[in-house]
Parts: structure tokens; C-alpha cells; sequence
């Protein structure tokens, strides 16, 4: 089973993949979304995403810039102000 992740900012769709984790830095400190997650929204500080595309696997780290994550049935989406790359 996979959580479906997606990143977007004001400009783009950055990226849109079914991962096994994203640890994101909410506002209150990091946390873990996996697929299955209770719904919930939180605002995000600057700070690196960590995407990890399988259970085991190096996370692969997305810089981004303030925003907002939210977590539903559907999935993580990130709405992000700026990222890096």
C-alpha cells in the first residue's frame, strides 16, 4: 500500500507520486504521514521534506519554503510557498 503525495506551489504541480512516507516540518515540530493517516491540515516552516519512496529506503530531501500540508482520504498534499530546484 502507498500514501499518494503531492507538492504544488502557487505556480506548479511540483510532484505528484505514490510514496511510503513523508516526514514534513509542520509549524509544531516534524511529522510522519504513511497511507491511512487521520485527516488533519497544519501550517509548514522552511525546512526539508523527506520522501521516503519504500519502507527501508534513504529518504530523498525537497527544500521547501512555508505553506500548508494536508492530510485526507486522498492523501498528503503539500502546498508549499517556494521550493528549491
Amino acid at each position: 500500500m502507498a500514501l499518494h503525495f503531492e507538492l504544488v506551489t502557487p505556480a506548479r504541480l511540483v510532484r505528484s507520486d505514490d510514496v511510503h512516507m513523508v516526514v514534513v516540518p509542520g509549524s509544531e515540530g516534524e511529522f510522519g504521514v504513511l497511507e491511512g493517516h487521520a485527516p488533519f491540515m497544519s501550517t509548514i516552516r522552511d525546512g526539508a521534506l523527506k520522501v521516503y519512496k519504500t519502507d527501508g529506503a534513504a529518504p530523498e530531501e525537497i527544500r521547501i519554503t512555508g505553506g500548508f500540508a494536508e492530510v485526507s482520504a486522498s492523501g498528503l498534499t503539500v502546498l508549499a510557498e517556494h521550493v528549491e530546484g
